[in-house]
């Protein structure tokens, strides 16, 4: 692993554990197991660590996106004037749910580390290459609904993106926490899927 991934990955952690007010390279350095000083060697501001913290962030998304490949409009998978169906749809949500499910569990602390610097980012633009998550899914999710006959697929891609996202805030830190069933079970998954088709038909009529 190099060294950028050693330390970005430390600083998220110490994000999502402390908050950005304990992100500093000390903290970095004692959760990556470094010696004392090499985070400041390679970032020599906090405000250098942050953007290499975000383009860390963005990067792994970014593998999540290509990992987690769906069908989209202009996707050879659909065929020639392919339409997503019912059943296709039930398929995608068990998918998409899945892939939350996982950010639920195992990216955990990126996903907390991700909403923190979502807010640092309203004060600070230079760190909203963030967003760039944001737009990849957007794209997929405009391409799902304009193949399962959305009338405006550009406007339902938009609210699908953002209504996952809030589903994913509401079982990380929301109110969900308290009511849905345990991330990383088959339970929780399969509520996923339910909820998530629910928003795919809605979406695609």
């Amino acid at each position: 692993m190099s060294r950028f991934a050693v330390i970005t990955d430390a600083a998220i952690a110490v994000v999502a554990d402390l908050g950005m007010r304990g992100l500093t390279h000390r903290a970095v350095d004692a959760r990556a197991g470094l010696p004392l000083g090499t985070t400041s060697a390679y970032y020599r501001t906090r405000r250098a660590l942050i953007e290499a913290l975000v383009q860390r962030i963005a990067d792994l998304d970014r593998v999540d996106l290509a990992e987690n490949s769906l069908p989209a409009g202009d996707t050879p998978a659909l065929g020639p004037g392919r339409r997503l169906g019912p059943s296709d749809l039930d398929q995608l949500a068990t998918q998409i749910a899945a892939l939350v499910d996982r950010w639920l569990t195992a990216g955990r602390s990126r996903m907390l580390a991700r909403y923190a610097c979502l807010l640092e980012a309203t004060h600070h633009p230079e760190l909203r290459v963030i967003l760039d998550h944001g737009t990849a899914s957007r794209a997929q999710a405009r391409g799902i609904l304009a193949a399962a006959g959305a009338t405006d697929p550009e406007r339902a891609g938009d609210h699908l993106v953002a209504c996952l996202d809030g589903l994913l805030f509401d079982r990380l830190v929301g109110a969900g926490t308290r009511s849905a069933p345990e991330p990383g079970t088959p339970e929780s998954r399969s509520d996923l899927a339910a909820a998530i088709a629910t928003l795919l038909r809605a979406m695609s009529g």
